[in-house]
């Protein structure tokens, strides 16, 4: 089986590409978790769709499997249902060499990772993402999280996968609103570290959005290359890894001032991404036909420009709530060339002249 390997020297492991084989999946997590004893969190969305299917390949690997189902969305990311599933956890019987296998999207793995971060201070992780956004970002890097009322992934964690297993298969379910989430990370990978990725896209783009599993296949292999590359190069987001928020400054600003529901993750990235190059537009760092490649593309796709109808000073108090935000200065993520971000420190008043 085709597979790429995430190299963190004793702490490595591999992301396995696979397309409607679920069958594989038991014999597979044998051979990277240390015991049969396992925790399955999936979501109302997925489970009837894929829990069988995992549940029949665990089984027929002689997994001793129970499972919790949470509420789909990113509402269940919180402390009181991280708590929940701990408990269960402990009613199940999990040890310090059981596993927790996360059966969904960002969503499901963040939470499910954070439990498996947090019992008996740490236990086996397995990541099987069903989202595209989840298949080439959250799945991989180890970062895990739960909300706070007032931000995005306030209480979380490192806590590295054992294995990650993408079956694009699944792609076939989901609403072509999820599909563009996804494609917006992928788009940023393009700006951000490999501007080959992004002229793919921009060739392809039809074919993309049409499914073709052999563009699918090249966009999310590559996508896992570029992230298991920074996240190996940088872990723990103490400089490089931060690159991967491009975007995120004003998405999760927007996410959290709309209460995460009035748009996806990759929804509000691409409205994050826009405007993070109008400021380097603003602030002389690209020039006006990089721009208009890169907003071209995005709205392309048929993903969100734009946020609406929220007040722009609002934006700007979010983002100073913001964990990229230190001492005090904003932290932005800014292009500076074809597949060249840098982190630049920036004012409030250049952040307002960009919002309307």
């Amino acid at each position: 089986m085709d597979f790429i390997t995430v190299d963190l020297k004793e702490r490595s492991y591999p992301i396995y590409f696979a397309y409607d084989s679920f069958d594989k999946l038991g014999e597979i997590a044998k051979k990277h978790v240390r015991s049969s004893k396992t925790f399955v969190i999936t979501d109302s969305n997925v489970y009837p769709l894929y829990f069988e299917k995992l549940n029949e390949s665990l089984i027929k690997s002689r997994f001793d499997v129970s499972y919790e189902v949470i509420p789909a969305g990113e509402t269940s990311k919180t402390m009181e249902m991280a708590q929940r599933l701990l408990e269960k956890a402990y009613d199940y019987g999990l040890l310090r060499d059981s596993s927790v296998i996360a059966l969904g999207g960002g969503v499901v793995g963040d939470i499910a990772g954070f439990v498996a971060a947090t019992y008996m201070r740490g236990i086996d992780f397995v990541q099987i993402p069903t989202t595209l956004l989840a298949q080439v970002d959250s799945s991989i890097g180890g970062k895990v999280a739960v909300n706070l009322k007032k931000g995005k992934n306030i209480i979380g964690a490192f806590h590295q996968p054992k294995m990650v297993y993408i079956d694009t298969a699944v792609l076939n379910t989901l609403d072509k609103r999820e599909i563009l989430g996804g494609l917006a990370e992928i788009i940023k990978y393009g700006i951000i570290w490999d501007f080959s990725l992004f002229e793919y896209i921009e060739s392809n783009i039809y074919e993309i959005l049409d499914l073709k599993e052999d563009k699918l296949r090249h966009i999310i292999k590559k996508s896992c290359e570029i992230k298991g590359k920074i996240v190996s190069l940088d872990e723990k987001e103490e400089n490089l890894r931060s690159i991967l928020n491009f975007g995120h400054t004003i998405g999760h600003a927007i996410e959290a001032l709309t209460g995460y529901e009035r748009y996806i993750h990759g929804e509000a990235v691409a409205i994050g991404m826009v405007y993070a190059c109008k400021l380097a537009l603003n602030l002389g760092y690209i020039d006006e036909k990089y721009f208009e490649r890169i907003f071209s593309l995005i709205q392309k796709t048929g993903l969100p420009t734009d946020y609406g109808d929220l007040h722009k000073e609002d934006i700007v108090e979010a983002i100073k709530l913001d964990k990229k935000s230190r001492e005090g200065k904003i932290n932005f993520v800014l292009p500076r060339g074809f597949g060249k971000v840098e982190v630049m420190s920036v004012k409030e008043d250049e952040i307002l002249k960009v919002l309307k």
